[in-house]
């Protein structure tokens, strides 16, 4: 048997501005469970790099270990790629990144990867607002190693093995907003619709933008009393709103009370839902009440919940120059004796 995927097909498959078909976004075959919702997040980003006429070679895909780290080999074949060790991902990451800030970074990880054992590594990413877009593909499981809880099972979701979970979840959204993440989103596997927006967004945003996914493990976390099944998720998932990402343009302008439909630059239209009073995406303390009230009511807020529109990156942050740091030359890393003693006397 072979995964690599045949490269004859059909020669009118549509092609984007750059004129690439989706297969230039795809990878190899999957080797994971038929019906395991990462082969759906899999596909969400190969729609979304398509649709956002992305260069394949722009990309750096980083993971760590994990079903969900397998996942960068089924996707974007023609891009950077480094899979690291069980929850290392994010110091691997800010280190690429700091070296080359003109690539695209896209982590994926799960979450036995990031809120277990890469927990230290998550929420100094978030501090140091790193740019990248980090998909966790939240299973509530270890499905490499038989289906044991992870740390996101919710207490009393009950497994495969018949046990009730008696431990708190750690809610990924939660912590991110409570360390100041500048984009937090969540999202079902199951929902596209949804999900190829959110990751669209996310990849224009700058800093670290977190969508957590929740996508079930159909082998061991997807029977009757399992909150990370496809059956509870569907009966429990609320949206917090409806939108899309259109990339940047003339700006478009709208004023309305409750609905309008809004014609885009390439001539769609899109229909504008307003939100729910209560809930203000661009107010961190709004997001994480909604958050809350949305958990202590049995239900799963999915959508967009929180984005900071001013967000400075780790470049910013530190001063960085423009150049990525490893095109720059020996003469610029070393300027000389001058420079250095120039430099020493502004803080004598």
């Amino acid at each position: 048997m072979t995964y690599i995927k045949p490269k004859f097909h059909h020669p009118e498959l549509p092609t984007n501005r750059l004129g690439y078909t989706k297969k230039e976004y795809e990878g190899v075959v999957s080797t994971l469970c038929a019906g395991c919702g990462h082969d759906s997040i899999s596909a969400a980003i190969v729609q979304s790099c398509f649709e956002m006429n992305i260069e394949p070679h722009r990309v750096a895909k980083m993971s760590g270990i994990g079903c969900s780290s397998k996942t960068p080999a089924y996707f974007l074949s023609n891009s950077h790629g480094f899979n690291s060790v069980h929850g290392r991902m994010p110091s691997v990451a800010t280190g690429a990144n700091l070296a080359n800030r003109d690539l695209m970074y896209l982590g994926v990880s799960g979450d036995g990867d990031s809120a277990s054992i890469g927990m230290g590594q998550f929420v100094h990413a978030i501090r140091r607002n790193l740019n990248i877009t980090y998909i966790v593909m939240n299973n509530g499981c270890y499905g490499l190693t038989k289906g044991q809880d992870s740390a996101t099972a919710d207490v009393g979701s009950i497994s495969k093995s018949g046990i009730a979970n008696e431990f708190n979840a750690i809610d990924l959204c939660g912590l991110a907003l409570e360390l100041g993440a500048t984009f937090v989103a969540r999202s079902f596997s199951g929902d596209k619709s949804q999900l190829i927006p959110l990751i669209k967004v996310a990849m224009a945003h700058k800093g670290f933008a977190l969508i957590d996914v929740v996508s079930p493990c159909v082998t061991f976390n997807n029977n009757t009393g399992s909150t990370k099944s496809y059956d509870y998720v569907r009966e429990h998932m609320e949206a917090v709103g409806t939108f899309d990402y259109a990339p940047y343009e003339k700006e478009i302008t709208v004023d309305y009370d409750d609905k309008v439909e809004v014609e885009m630059h390439d001539g769609s239209k899109i229909l504008l839902n307003k939100l729910s009073k209560d809930w203000d995406p661009f107010s961190r303390f709004s997001a994480v009440n909604r958050l809350y009230k949305a958990k202590a009511e049995g239900d799963i807020l999915t959508g967009l919940i929180y984005i900071d529109e001013k967000s400075h990156d780790l470049h910013d942050m530190i001063g960085t120059v423009k150049k990525p740091l490893n095109t720059l030359t020996e003469k610029e890393l070393c300027p000389g004796n001058a420079v250095l003693e120039s430099i020493n006397q502004d803080h004598r």
